[in-house]
């Protein structure tokens, strides 16, 4: 019998592996702020069906409002991503480098919807969303909502604070995180109707650049200058997520999302679950190559939802 370290890892064991890998679930803040579809076609379309309307004093009749009704498509995409490992290496895994390899592999699946989601608010000023507008941008308008803005600037100077756009202090992140909430907030729906006024779960982003000073900025009770931090002060009435995004490259903004409602600010429509391909032992191609490949498809996307949900907030001095 061979010792402990040299026992064969077979083609079932990697493959199990994977799928017990793929059971912990994916990056914990995409579900915060994505709504999840399942698809069952190449492409899905969704319709926004508009606000009902507020309550009217019961004089001459019943009134009924026609819904207002907004639509646009997603079409699925095919991923992959297959590693390859060398037979003789299935008999000798001595320092269980392939358990580290397969579960790399499952750790990428797991993270793609957040590395097409993270893409999607790094293109927020300059892609369309459901109204023909950025998704993030100062001129939004359905209806009777008036023009609306969540693409906003928090200019330091006026409101006091310190450090500087790319490098602020703990109460210029605090403050500006609160502006993004404020300004979710304001908006109205097309019948003029507050819709965020029952809003108290946030999640922010923010580049690695911001990491320190905006957990600071959520958890400290006091700033450096001895003041009283606003953020943990409401405490009760708002509970506000960090997220520390490595995939944004931004030097002076920060994105908030509100993650409380049935509504999200994004969608991640999924066709499959992360699907599990293995070439193994006695496969033709493992007799080929002498070698066996172990992959994951995943068939899906991603898509700009509720911009009414989300603001991006530009740090200014």
């Amino acid at each position: 019998m061979l010792p402990q370290q040299y026992q064969k890892i077979t083609t079932n064991g990697v493959r199990g592996m994977i799928l017990a890998r793929l059971e912990t679930g994916p990056i914990a803040w995409v579900d915060g702020v994505a709504m999840r579809m399942t698809s069952d076609q190449a492409v899905e379309e969704y319709a926004w069906l508009g606000s009902a309307p507020a309550l009217r004093e019961f004089i001459g009749g019943r009134t009924p409002a026609e819904l207002r009704e907004m639509s646009f498509t997603v079409s699925n995409k095919d991923y992959e991503g297959s590693i390859t490992i060398k037979s003789k290496d299935m008999r000798r895994d001595k320092l269980g480098m392939i358990t580290v390899r397969v579960n790399q592999l499952a750790d990428r699946a797991m993270d793609h919807p957040a590395k097409l989601l993270s893409a999607l608010m790094i293109a927020g000023e300059s892609t369309v969303c459901y109204d023909g507008q950025y998704f993030f941008d100062t001129d939004h308008s359905e209806g009777d909502s008036g023009v609306q803005s969540n693409d906003i600037t928090f200019d330091i100077s006026d409101n006091g604070t310190g450090g500087t756009a790319m490098a602020p202090n703990v109460e210029t992140v605090a403050r500006a995180i609160l502006a993004g909430i404020q300004q979710i907030y304001s908006f109205k729906d097309d019948r003029g109707e507050p819709m965020n006024q029952g809003a108290n779960k946030f999640q922010v982003h923010v580049p690695i650049s911001f990491m320190g000073v905006a957990l600071e900025a959520v958890t400290s009770l006091l700033t450096g200058g001895g003041n009283t931090n606003v953020l943990p002060a409401l405490k009760g009435k708002f509970e506000v997520e960090v997220v520390p995004n490595p995939r944004l490259a931004w030097t002076t903004k920060i994105a908030v999302f509100r993650t409380d409602d049935a509504a999200k600010p994004f969608i991640v429509q999924e066709e499959d679950i992360p699907d599990v391909v293995a070439l193994g032992e006695g496969s033709e191609y493992e007799k080929l190559n002498k070698e066996q490949l172990f992959g994951i498809d995943w068939t899906g996307n991603v898509a700009y939802a509720y911009w009414q949900h989300a603001c991006l907030v530009t740090l200014q001095a």
